[in-house]
């Protein structure tokens, strides 16, 4: 249960709310005398540690044989409140569009209620590829708008119709996996 892999996802899970306090409070850089960049770099240190962890918690689990159940939740648990964490705190300082925002917040979340509806069906729907370059495009799009670097706002354009197209397939997958379900019990 407390292998590497799980525990560096439960690392994620404490880095989220920190990001996001540290993208709301840039008050607590620049009281101090610290240029309001010293904020950006610090999240963006943050986000890029606990986005790390996701690639090596996967690894890990797989190489090491690690894979678990309580593994299986927690990771994309984890992965869902870091970049909620980015995508929300950076909408509230205005740095992010609140439709593009709103379409992933309602895509995760339809999402999600599928995938456990799926489990509970017992049935095996595996997130595509285009789910995981979904999750790198809204990382690398959180990592743009925390810097506020150019073409931030259109890499999260991008990032949300990967990810709206990433749930279509997904929905596609589950749909198939539930139909050759049905056939089989026949």
């Amino acid at each position: 249960m407390f292998n590497l892999p799980n525990l560096l996802a439960f690392g994620r899970i404490l880095l989220a709310p920190l990001l996001f306090w540290v993208i709301l409070n840039p008050e607590a850089f620049t009281s101090n005398n610290f240029h309001i960049t010293w904020n950006y770099y610090f999240a963006a240190l943050i986000f890029v540690l606990a986005s790390v962890t996701d690639f090596f918690d996967g690894y890990i689990a797989r190489e090491w044989d690690q894979m678990t159940l309580l593994g299986g939740i927690i990771d994309p648990l984890a992965d869902k409140m870091l970049t909620l964490a980015g995508f929300l705190g950076l909408m509230m300082v205005g740095e992010a569009s609140a439709w593009a925002i709103y379409i992933i917040i309602v895509r995760e979340l339809f999402i999600t209620g599928v995938r456990t509806v799926a489990v509970s069906e017992g049935l095996d729907v595996k997130a595509s590829f285009a789910g995981k370059v979904k999750t790198v495009a809204q990382m690398f799009a959180i990592g743009f708008l925390i810097m506020h670097w150019e073409g931030g706002a259109e890499l999260l354009w991008f990032a949300t119709f990967l990810t709206v197209y990433s749930g279509l397939e997904y929905l596609y997958g589950f749909r198939k996996a539930l139909l050759k379900d049905e056939l089989e019990q026949f």
